[in-house]
């Protein structure tokens, strides 16, 4: 029987392996591990390891539980990530090893003054704490609903538990254990979506190759909109919004990066690149069968969406169907280790992102006295894990839609000013006046957040999505232009 108590042994079990391997792996515990790796991690390991960093508890429960009101549409954004790790892999590492950066805002600072190295890394800050948030917020309401609610203990202490606990296992190795951890956590994420595709077709007495075929798929398996260029998910839109989402959340992000910087060179890390983007994309893709597959059980079990403060949450039809839909076991279990494997393997790299960044772009560790920095490094990552304890206890509060939708929305205002940043350092000569830097970032930033919230019925119907990421970093190339030196 899955009662709380079976869940809670299975979370407890999780970490302890966890613990196990930040034991063996942050034995040096220097700054130079925690940040960088020593730039010896394996390319093989960091692109499967990235696969589950990249999904985190968004796709695992969020991607699933939206696939009734998008049905398979979300894979054209999916299809534009594609083409953006081309980019990541062809263009921006090339810069980042060529310039031998701890954070890769440096490259900023380098190329265009502090100023723009403050703003970029300011910008990576509030999008990596926002989207961290976002990842965690959704796991914790999970385990608050099936587990520790039932067992009285409130959603704060939920939060801070976890938090904790993911602080204990990356307070020393960081990215040199990460490396590691978030293989193990891969590994289950998609033992959880292929064993929990499986067992819910032998429910239904049907092979895999019978559910493709089915009737009932149809209603869900629309993956291409092109009928009108006004609705917000039309193909363009979304495809080219995957594209620079992918740019942005992945290439200009200190977070992913950090893991590819810590390959041994170059090469390596496009290689990873590389065969990360493709699993990706495969992986993604069955996450979305897998929703299809909740939705078709669901209706003929009479299993209803559940309910979280009285309103229905489409995020929590997957934990519903594996804990409470009569399943078995098997499918609680992995699910279970699937959920805790998302919710660790976006949290730990992100504080140490975080940490790293924070040190790195405005703390200036490098140059403080060697006796001071590790303590230093050990501060601010304590710090990183009370604020993302405050953001996400938060959340419980103020977010109101589906968490991938929301977190594609933020995206597009708060990596907008890096793209813009970046394309400018990159793809032209010039020298700006950099102490005007954050007078053009944060008009653009005002612009856009204007544009975003216009009604479509007074644009002709037109509908802003995932193209204001693309508009936001292209105001804000022209507003550089604008404060470039003759």
């Amino acid at each position: 029987m899955i009662t709380p108590f079976f869940i809670l042994s299975l979370v407890i079990g999780y970490f302890i392996v966890l613990l196990t391997i930040a034991y063996f792996t942050a034995k040096e515990d220097t700054n130079e591990s925690f940040f960088k790796a020593n730039r010896n991690s394996p390319w093989y390991l960091v692109a499967f390891g990235m696969v589950g960093a990249s999904l985190s508890g968004v796709t695992f429960i969020s991607v699933p539980g939206w696939v009734e009101s998008s049905q398979f549409t979300y894979f054209q954004v999916v299809m534009g990530y594609l083409v953006g790790y081309f980019v990541v892999a062809y263009v921006l590492l090339p810069v980042y090893y060529k310039n031998n950066v701890t954070s890769i805002y440096e490259y900023l600072n380098t190329r265009l003054g502090q100023n723009s190295h403050k703003a970029g890394a300011f910008f990576f800050f509030v999008s990596r704490v926002l989207g961290a948030a976002f990842r965690l917020f959704l796991v914790a309401i999970v385990l608050q609903q099936f587990i520790f609610d039932a067992l009285g203990v409130p959603y704060e202490l939920t939060v801070v538990l976890s938090i904790v606990l993911i602080w204990v296992y990356t307070q020393k190795g960081g990215i040199k254990t990460i490396v590691f951890t978030d293989t193990l956590q891969t590994g289950l994420m998609i033992a959880a979506v292929i064993l929990s595709i499986i067992y819910i077709n032998q429910a239904l007495d049907w092979s895999f190759s019978e559910f493709l075929a089915s009737s009932e798929l149809l209603n869900y398996n629309q993956v291409l909109v092109t009928d009108s260029l006004l609705s917000r998910n039309h193909f363009l839109k979304s495809f080219i919004g995957g594209a620079f989402v992918t740019i942005c959340m992945t290439g200009l992000d200190q977070d992913m990066m950090q893991k590819n910087l810590s390959c041994r060179n170059l090469k390596d890390a496009q290689k990873n690149m590389v065969v990360f983007s493709f699993v990706l994309v495969f992986v993604t893709a069955l996450f979305m069968l897998l929703g299809a597959l909740l939705y078709i059980y669901a209706q003929g079990q009479g299993i209803g969406i559940p309910l979280m403060d009285g309103a229905p949450k489409t995020d929590l039809l997957f934990p519903e169907i594996a804990l409470n839909g009569n399943l078995g076991v098997a499918v609680a279990v992995t699910f279970i280790l699937g959920l805790i494997a998302a919710a660790s393997s976006s949290a730990d790299s992100a504080l140490t992102s975080l940490t790293t960044s924070f040190c790195v772009d405005f703390l200036g560790i490098e140059k403080r006295p060697k006796a001071d920095q590790k303590k230093l490094r050990k501060k601010t990552h304590l710090g990183m894990s009370l604020m993302l304890i405050i953001v996400v206890i938060a959340f419980k509060y103020v977010l109101d839609r589906n968490v991938i939708d929301g977190l594609l929305t933020v995206a597009g205002y708060t990596y907008g000013p890096l793209l813009g940043l970046f394309a400018f350092g990159i793809f032209t000569p010039y020298q700006i006046k950099d102490r005007y830097v954050w007078v053009v970032v944060l008009a653009v930033l005002g612009l856009v957040s204007i544009l975003g919230n216009i009604d479509a019925s007074s644009i002709g119907g037109y509908e802003l999505g995932y193209e204001l990421l693309p508009l936001n970093g292209l105001l804000t190339f022209l507003g550089l232009v604008l404060i470039r030196r003759k």
